[in-house]
């Protein structure tokens, strides 16, 4: 399948929007979490297909914790029960996961669950699935500066990248948000510098394919300056094609 040259590297999404698909239809908040798995599943098969090489979703943030407690056992419960699920498929289907956050206040079982997770599809190459779990992009920035200063070295923005949560992936080409918000909620900070934002409606559970193409339609159709003037990136566009 030949890759068009609009369709991005690296995508990112802030999936927001399950609590309330699921209180519009009279269930509990965690019935939209469980539904926003069956969206996940969905969007990475779809980046798979539509040539995406890596995928990074906001799963869970260091400001969750905050939720009610009932939400947040079942949402740690939920992660538990589809990694064990999920990861066989996802093997198949050749998606490598990385999960980007601070697991020192997680339990146990659900270290080992990420872990082992990591291990069993680390051979893989068609998608990078990065899963932000308990991630805040403050956190990320301050984590990085503190292992470089911990180890006496100087800080440059070089250096902090690579030693941010997302070091083994470029930067995202497209940031999306579902749920109608228009913010990033201290969601890669750092890394959405220069990515093209996108804000669906749509809440997250109610994000399809077709959604997808419509975000990556308007991605191809943005012009990528990264602090150039149009006249400069045209110019620089023109020397890269064949004569």
């Amino acid at each position: 399948m030949s890759h068009s040259p609009v369709v991005p590297h690296h995508i990112a999404i802030v999936m927001d929007g399950n609590g309330r698909w699921a209180t519009r239809r009279f269930l509990p908040r965690l019935a939209g979490h469980k539904q926003g798995v069956e969206s996940l599943r969905r969007c990475a098969r779809a980046c798979v297909q539509r040539g995406v090489a890596v995928l990074t979703v906001f799963a869970f943030s260091s400001e969750n914790w905050n939720r009610p407690q009932d939400e947040v056992s079942g949402l740690m419960d939920l992660l538990a029960g589809a990694l064990a699920r999920e990861v066989p498929q996802l093997s198949k289907d050749g998606v490598r996961l990385f999960f980007v956050g601070e697991r020192a206040g997680l339990s146990d079982k659900v270290r080992a669950g990420l872990a082992q997770a990591e291990a069993a599809t680390a051979h893989n190459t068609r998608l990078v699935l990065n899963v932000c779990f308990n991630y805040g992009g403050r956190w990320d920035i301050a984590q990085a500066a503190a292992a470089l200063a911990a180890r006496g070295e100087p800080i440059t923005e070089s250096s902090l990248h690579a030693s941010m949560g997302m070091a083994h992936v470029p930067d995202p080409d497209l940031l999306i948000r579902t749920g109608g918000e228009m913010r990033i909620s201290n969601f890669l900070l750092w890394q959405a510098a220069y990515s093209e934002l996108f804000f669906s409606d749509r809440l997250w559970p109610d994000f399809d394919e077709k959604a997808l193409d419509e975000a990556i339609a308007a991605y191809g159709g943005r012009e990528r300056r990264f602090g150039k003037t149009s006249e400069q990136v045209q110019a620089a566009h023109s020397d890269r094609q064949p004569a």
